[in-house]
This record gives structure tokens, sequence and C-alpha cells, in this order.
């Protein structure tokens, strides 16, 4: 470097010069191969006067290992081989110092040594691997994708980085542009179906494509794209199928599959039937399977072998996505004939007509022809077909029908009223074998006839003002008949001649099937009668002619002066005509409290009754004794002396207080023996009985204790009373006064016996 020098300042009379570096631009060259050190470049101080004693030192990156420099001249070597790739300049800094007192010179100075590029780096694609796709057919120059490469050199230094693109490997169906990279189709034909792929090398070269330049390359997929270019195929022209004739509607007969070159939606496709003249072509339909695209034949209406064997139709393929670009190519659609041929199966018998509609009239005998039902079998046998009900359909065996002709008759007397319609299944089955059967249903309809006279539609009732008018509209009546001619009903009314409500009563037929009923006179006497029954004679239009006569009630009322109806004869009436409804629910509650108050005085009673016979149940064996002594008979009046046991009964009146009810020794009290004198009383016999067993009784000891001293006092009355009824019983006037023994003490032993109170 040419070393240069700044003016200096301070010497008087001339121009001061200031101190600085001076040196020239760095550069050094990438790659350098040689064995010696590289000279880099020299700094210089404007004041080294060249005697040495400046010394020069640099630091910074590489200063010490990169770069080295000379003390005492300050020229600098590049120690390494450098790459402008990797490091494309180096700051460092430069010292001037006094190699005496190592004292700065000059400030510390940056320079920069810039590394000189040259073409050691090839272009390289760094974005694969490229895989670009094109349509099949497309125009020539059509843009498919675009590739780049880098260089690593450096752009702005020479042409080391520019670079120029070319096709090693394909060249013959794709292009591409030298400068941006773009590949484009070379030709119009690329066709999909003989080639899908192509793989195409593309070329980068450095040095703007001179010759020295480095290069790269790199493999380009290029995929071509279906278009729908051709058109379905079917691979044969003739295809045959068999099905038999019972084979039901909806039933795939086969599949046949056009072929097609395309791929994805280009090959999806739809199918139609052409049937040849003659052959029905609404036997068969076509479905397309959209997961296979097969078109699948499928049995459209029932089959018959006997009427047409075989069946022949036109199928017809095209595609379903056609593209107009590419109709010049011709039709996208192909076909072939479908040959069925049916085979022929036993069937069931055929009914013709299959269903049909019988009506018969509802007066109609029994074995009155109803209708008949014909079949017949379809095969070319043509063997003998019976016929049944299904009784099922008929339970109750209305009809029936001829096994070998197919006609029904009525099985029983039929009721339109009951049964308007009736729905019956009819069997037909070959005679010779009854698996092969057919069913139809049949609808009989019952005609009507009139055989239901007309009816008042209800018991009629009304009320009349005792003080009506003539004229006045009373009851107005319809009439209801089960019958149900065709034309209509038309109903006449009229009273009957001879009854004796008629002078007071008019009846006008209103024409529309019903009639109103009027006073005839004015004013009615409710004293005199206050219930009228009309008889109304109904009479429809017939044929045949029916009547039937109703009675419509007529009571007599008094009314207010607006004619509203005060009070009938008939409770129901006076109930409507006076009480409102506050009143009647008045009467109500005060009829339950009623109800309520009776059944709690049966009850008391009931309760009452049950603790008396409870206590009487109690008493009973004061009612007891044992009499062994034989009595003598209905006519023995003289058996006991009622004067005796008076006295005894009167000794009884006078003692029985303190005898009966002393306290001490086992008494009664007069309570006990007042019941038991009541149950006396109230006796029909007195029952002699042998009552040893009553010895086991405590209670019953106690009671014969305590009768001993109250006996006559309750057995006289009883006697006699017992006495005099057997007397009447046996129809004796008069009652014996005498006794056959006395009856002196009770409880004493008597001949015969013992008599005990228990």
């Amino acid at each position: 470097p040419t070393p240069t020098r700044a003016p200096q300042d301070g010497a008087p009379g001339t121009a001061r010069v200031k101190r600085g570096w001076v040196w020239n631009q760095f550069f050094v060259v990438e790659e350098y191969t040689g064995t010696e050190p590289l000279y880099v470049g020299k700094i210089h101080s404007d004041s080294d006067e060249g005697d040495g004693a400046i010394k020069y030192t640099i630091s910074g990156e590489g200063a010490g290992t990169i770069f080295l420099i000379d003390e005492l001249t300050g020229d600098i070597h590049a120690m390494e081989r450098l790459d402008r790739e990797q490091k494309t300049f180096y700051t460092l800094r430069a010292q001037a110092r006094d190699r005496a007192t190592d004292r700065l010179l000059e400030p510390e100075s940056e320079f920069i040594i810039k590394v000189q590029d040259i073409n050691d780096s090839e272009p390289r694609f760094l974005h694969g691997p490229y895989i670009g796709s094109v349509a099949e057919l497309s125009p020539t120059g059509t843009s498919v994708m675009q590739v780049i490469a880098s260089d690593a050199d450096d752009p702005t230094y020479g042409s080391s980085a520019r670079l120029v693109y070319s096709v090693l490997d394909g060249e013959h169906h794709f292009t591409v542009d030298p400068k941006t990279g773009v590949i484009r189709t070379a030709v119009p034909d690329l066709d999909r179906e003989s080639q899908e792929r192509y793989e195409v090398v593309i070329q980068a070269t450095d040095m703007a494509g001179q010759l020295g330049g480095l290069s790269g390359s790199t493999t380009v997929t290029i995929v071509v794209t279906d278009v729908n270019d051709n058109p379905p195929r079917f691979p044969q022209k003739m295809y045959q199928f068999s099905i038999q004739e019972s084979a039901p509607v909806g039933t795939a007969v086969g599949r046949v599959k056009a072929e097609d070159s395309d791929v994805g939606e280009n090959t999806d496709m739809t199918y139609h039937l052409k049937e040849e003249s003659g052959s029905g072509g609404d036997a068969f339909k076509v479905t397309t399977d959209s997961d296979t695209q097969e078109a699948v034949l499928l049995v459209q209406k029932r089959l018959d072998f006997e009427s047409q064997p075989v069946h022949t139709v036109v199928l017809e393929a095209l595609n379903k996505f056609v593209d107009p670009r590419f109709a010049d190519l011709g039709t996208f659609r192909d076909q072939a004939i479908v040959r069925v041929a049916v085979t022929d199966v036993d069937e069931p018998p055929e009914f013709r007509p299959p269903s049909r509609l019988l009506e018969v009239q509802e007066d109609a005998q029994v074995g009155s022809l109803v209708g008949v039902v014909t079949a017949r079998d379809p095969d070319a046998a043509n063997r003998p077909v019976r016929y049944a009900i299904d009784r099922d359909s008929d339970l109750d065996q209305i009809f029936d029908i001829d096994e070998d002709t197919g006609a029904i008759v009525t099985g029983k007397g039929l009721d339109r009223e009951t049964a308007g319609w009736h729905n019956i299944t009819v069997l037909a089955m070959e005679a010779d074998n009854h698996a092969q059967l057919s069913r139809a249903s049949l609808r009989i309809r019952i005609l009507d006839v009139n055989d239901n006279p007309p009816e008042l539609a209800t018991p009629y009732e009304a009320a009349v003002c005792e003080d009506a008018k003539p004229g006045q509209l009373i009851q107005t009546i319809s009439v209801v008949d089960r019958d149900e001619p065709q034309g209509g009903h038309r109903f006449y009314f009229r009273l009957v001649p001879e009854a004796p409500s008629s002078p007071h009563f008019s009846l006008l037929d209103i024409q529309d099937n019903t009639a109103a009923v009027h006073t005839q006179h004015v004013g009615f006497n409710r004293q005199e009668q206050d219930v009228f029954f009309l008889p109304i004679l109904v009479v429809d239009s017939g044929p045949p002619t029916l009547s039937s006569t109703g009675t419509l009630t007529i009571r007599i009322c008094g009314c207010d002066g607006s004619g509203t109806i005060q009070s009938c004869n008939t409770t129901a009436f006076v109930m409507a005509a006076s009480l409102s409804p506050g009143a009647l629910i008045a009467l109500l509650v005060c009829v339950l409290i009623l109800v309520v108050l009776v059944l709690l005085i049966l009850t008391l009673r009931r309760h009452h009754k049950s603790h008396l016979s409870a206590e009487e149940d109690e008493d009973m064996r004061d009612n007891v004794i044992k009499y062994n002594d034989e009595g003598g008979g209905e006519q023995d009046t003289e058996a006991y002396d009622m004067s005796a046991l008076r006295s005894l009964y009167d000794f009884g009146e006078a003692q029985g207080g303190a005898l009966c009810g002393s306290s001490g020794g086992k008494g009664l009290s007069e309570e006990r023996v007042s019941r038991a004198r009541k149950h006396l009383e109230q006796s029909t016999n007195i029952q002699l009985l042998l009552v040893d067993e009553v010895e086991k009784d405590p209670e019953a000891v106690d009671m014969r204790t305590a009768l001993k001293a109250c006996w006559p006092v309750l057995a006289v009355d009883g006697m006699e009373r017992w006495w005099k009824r057997r007397s009447r019983a046996s129809g004796l006037s008069d009652v014996g006064s005498g006794a056959r023994q006395e009856l002196e003490t009770p409880g004493e032993a008597r001949a015969g016996g013992q008599a005990r109170p228990v």
C-alpha cells in the first residue's frame, strides 16, 4: 500500500500536519492454496521515521492466529486458508506504540479485512423432493411447477452466483425456464392412461452457464392427473341370466359392469334399460351400485313363464360427469344386450279377478247364491282347483262355498242391522297339492230390506197448562228406523182415531220426518183428568210399509199468568216447577240427617239388647230346677194346687225382702231377685232337668244356697202362668186348684226324686 500523510498543525509559517494511520484497503482471496503466508496488506503511521522506534500490533478477530503482523514494518499476512462462505470479513484494531516505553503513539484504530470470493460453491436445490402434477391433454406451455436452486458464492461479486436452469432428462415432454426455473409442458398430448408419472431431471449452473461454471441437479416427479377423456365400455356385447318366475319383486337378476380407463369420479356412471320391441320393458329395472359402479338388474314386476319365457333388454352405460372440452372425442356411452330366461315353477292358482265386491239381500234364504269366484292354475299343466273359506275370517260360518265351482252361498240368516258388511277370505288350491294355495279377499255387502218398523225416538212426555189455548204447540216428535232405504226415510204420522185423547189434541206432519202435537180446544180440567195418553201411529214408506204406535204422555199442570208451570199432579213436575236448586239441596240435607239419626238409634238399641242378652244368659241357671216327679199329661188338671203356690208366693212377698235381700249367708240382692222374677214371668215352661253335674260349678252352688230363701217368691207366679198357657193350648178352660203334692220348702227331698234350685 502506498502510505499517505496528513498535514500537521502548530508549525509557524507552515501548515500543521495531523498524525494518523495510513494503509490501503485490505482484501484477501479465499481458498488460498500456496505454501507461503498470504500477504494481506500493510499498516503504517505517518510518525514512523523508519528507525524502528515504533512497534505495530493488532488485535481482534483472528489476530495472532489467522492474521500476523510484522512489528517493524506493519505487514499483515494470512496464516490460514479462508472460506468466504463461512466468514466474509474480519474486524481488527491496530496500535502504534513507542518501542522503548510501550506508549501509544496514536489512538487505536479499527480496520476490516474482507475475504474475496471465488467460484468454489456449486448450486444446490434445497427444497426437494419436488413433486408436481398436470392434467392430461393439457396444452403446450402449461405451467407445472417452479424449482429454485441456491449458490453460496457472493452474488455481488462476479458471476459466481448467477444461475441458469436446464432439463437434463425429460426434455421431450417438459421444458424449464432458464432464469426462473418454471417447468412447463412441452407437448399437448400427455395421456395419463399411457404414462401416469414422469421423472424430470433439472440442472442449475452458475457463472451464467459459461464454461467452467459449477452445476447441481435435482429430480422432479410430475404426476399426470386424470380427466374424463375415456367413455365407458362393456367388456362383452351380450350377457345372459336366468331367474325363476316365482322370484319376488326386487330380486336381483345379475350384475354387469362397464369398464372405464379413467379414475376417480370420472368413472362414475349411470345405467339405463332400453327394452327391445315387444318384450315388455317394465319387467326389470336397473340401479347403480355406488361402491362398485356395477349395474344391478332387478325384477320390477311379477314374471310369468307361460306368457313370456325370455326377456331381452338393452343396457346402456354413460358417464355421470362429462367434460365438454372432450366432446369431440366421441359419445361417452356404451350399450350391451342382456337376455333373461324365465324358468318355470309350480305356481298356486290365480284368482281372476283377484278380489271383488259381492252383494246380497238381507232377507235372502239360507243357501241363496251370493256370487261365484274363479281361479285357475297358471302352469301349463292347468291342474283342477278346489275352493274353501278361511274360517278365521268367517267364525260364525255365515257363508259356504262349493269346493268345485267356487259358488258362495249363505249358510245362515243375514241381518244388515247387525252386520252390514262381511269380509271373508277365499282359498284356492290345486286339487292334488293343497300346499299350492292362494288367497283372495271378498267384501260382501248386505243390502237393506224394510224389515224394521219406525219407532218414536224416545218415550215422549209433555206438560200443558190447564188454561192452554187451542193450537198451542205441546211437543215435537221424531222417529228412528234401523233400516236404511236407498232413497232415504219418509215417515207419516197420524193419531189413532179411536183413542179417547184424540179429540183433545191435533197432530201436524211437518214433512221433514217430524210431527208436532197441538191442543185442540180451550183449556183442561185437572180435577177431571190430569194425564192424557195420546197414541201416535208412525208409518214408513216401505216397501213393504211398516208401522208402529207410540204413546205421548201429556200431563195437565197449573201455570201462572206467564204460562210457567207451577204444579202438576206428578211429583216430578211439582219438584221441577216449584223448587229452586237451593231448596232441593236443603231438602236433601234434611233427609240425610234423618237417615243418620235412624241409623244411630238402631245401633244404640242393638247395643242395649246385646247387653241385656248377656245378663239374661248369666242368670239363666236361676230358672232351671231338677224335678224327677212324673206329670199327668195334658189332661192332668190336678197336678198342682195353685192356691198352695199362691200361699207360698204370698209368703215370699211378706218375707222375700228379708230373706232374699239378706246380705249375710249367701243372700241375693233385690236387683238380682227382680231380674230372676222377670225372666221367670217371660218363660213359657219350667225346665225339669237333671243337674247333678252342676254340683261341680262353684257359682251354681252359691246360687242354690241363695235361692233357697227366695224360691217361693220366684216360682209360684211363674208356675201359674205356665199352667195357664198349657191349659189354653190344650183347650181346658178350668185350671185345677188341687195339687198332687204340697210344695213345701224348696230343696227338700220328695218321693221319687229331689228338687234343687240351681
